[in-house]
């Protein structure tokens, strides 16, 4: 073998070494995450970032005679109702939650697109749960059972106001967005979008 020879070998050989080296090191686009895994994942992270609001209000209450089938039973309610006049107020604290109703989610809600994912978040989610040991009855000659129709009505009118305040819905949904977003950068996705309806197959670039 020539020394010109030998030195095209080595050549050669430096450069398929390089090419072999370039193979193994190029990036590799990573598996799409199990979709099954990932919506379990976005469940939990969503049920945590539930947003907490702290409610009260002053409340009025005057039950309406109890209407039967008797006409003399129907004139005692209405006696009794005027002549005892029950009423009753209270000042009535609650504890607001809004979440998104993540039993409703499932694989239907995603779509992938390379690294790219589109998200359909669930029906927002409102509880409202009184608490009772701040909650102050004031003012009231109502039996238990009366008491109970006043802090109910109090309950059904706090939920009310949170479904129609637009501005704390917007606050539980950026910080459910901002925290899935994380877990699906976390889990692979580069991208997330989250849009009212997803993309028909195939117009997703």
């Amino acid at each position: 073998m020539t020394h010109l020879t030998r030195i095209l070998a080595v050549l050669l050989g430096i450069a398929a070494g390089a090419l072999g080296a370039g193979w193994l090191l190029r990036p590799r686009v990573p598996a799409p995450p199990d979709t099954a895994s990932v919506v379990s994942q976005m469940r939990e992270v969503a049920r945590l970032e539930t947003l907490e609001v702290a409610l009260y209000k002053k409340v009025s209450f005057t039950p309406e005679p109890q209407v039967t089938d008797a006409l003399w039973k129907d004139v005692m309610n209405w006696a009794r109702h005027a002549i005892q006049n029950p009423h009753g107020r209270a000042i009535v604290f609650a504890d607001a939650y809004l979440g998104f109703d993540f039993q409703r989610f499932g694989p239907s809600n995603l779509h992938v697109a390379g690294t790219k994912v589109y998200v359909v978040m669930p029906p927002i989610d409102v509880r409202v749960a009184l608490r009772p040991g701040e909650t102050e009855v004031i003012d009231s000659n109502l039996d238990s059972e009366q008491t109970a129709q006043l802090l109910e009505k109090a309950r059904l009118a706090f939920e009310r106001e949170v479904r129609a305040d637009t501005r704390l819905q917007q606050r539980a949904r950026d910080s459910a967005e901002r925290a899935l977003r994380a877990l699906l950068v976390t889990v692979g996705y580069r991208e997330v979008l989250f849009v009212e309806r997803l993309p028909a197959s195939g117009s997703a670039g």
